[in-house]
């Protein structure tokens, strides 16, 4: 029964997840092709803050599945990706914040691949990990606002980089946690190996 659970695909937070997903060519579309800036806003600041309730729901409905393990930190990065891609492409924040950001995930995808060449499956998302990601994507859609409405500026522009750079903080702190998960994984596996031989 538990793994019948466990590989369910059609549960509710699965398509809060799917519909999360939608969401990130959408805000593309909107922000670079049809200039739409305060629709794009919203589907970032949605799409962003419903980043805990698919979560919620999968533990508080019974619905925890691989597929939503996978699922929800996909539309976490890939809603990161597209902002910072946009934003930095019309210049509402710089190349080496957009740097520093793409290089955190360099280095996780770099821990993801060692892991699997050992048999290890994707580290389980660290909570530290979900709060940076919930700041940076409550962030973007403040400095987004503080560049498409020059009256709200003055408190969205400062707020909107306090956010940021707290996020970018708390971002690289989780991912010195995954890296450091991994290495020990990856260290039991080598003295696993050599016992063996």
């Amino acid at each position: 029964m538990a793994s019948e659970a466990t590989w369910r695909v059609w549960t509710v937070p699965n398509l809060i997840s799917f519909a999360r997903l939608l969401g990130v060519p959408l805000f593309l579309y909107l922000f670079l092709v049809g200039h739409h800036e305060i629709t794009a806003v919203v589907i970032l600041a949605v799409g962003g803050s419903s980043d805990w309730v698919d979560g919620y729901l999968a533990r508080r409905l019974h619905q925890v599945s691989r597929l939503g393990e996978l699922l929800d930190p996909l539309a976490d990065r890939l809603y990161i990706l597209a902002t910072l891609l946009a934003l930095t492409a019309r210049s509402v924040i710089p190349w080496w914040f957009t740097a520093a950001l793409l290089l955190r995930e360099l280095v996780l995808l770099a821990c993801l691949l060692v892991l699997r060449r050992y048999g290890y499956e994707p580290l389980p998302v660290h909570y530290l990990g979900k709060t940076a990601t919930f700041i940076l994507l409550f962030a973007f859609p403040v400095l987004l606002l503080a560049d498409a409405s020059a009256g709200a500026a003055h408190v969205a522009w400062p707020v909107g980089w306090a956010l940021a750079w707290w996020g970018l903080v708390l971002y690289y702190a989780a991912g010195a946690l995954y890296v450091i998960q991994a290495t020990g994984l990856v260290r039991d596996a080598r003295a696993r190996r050599t016992a063996v031989v």
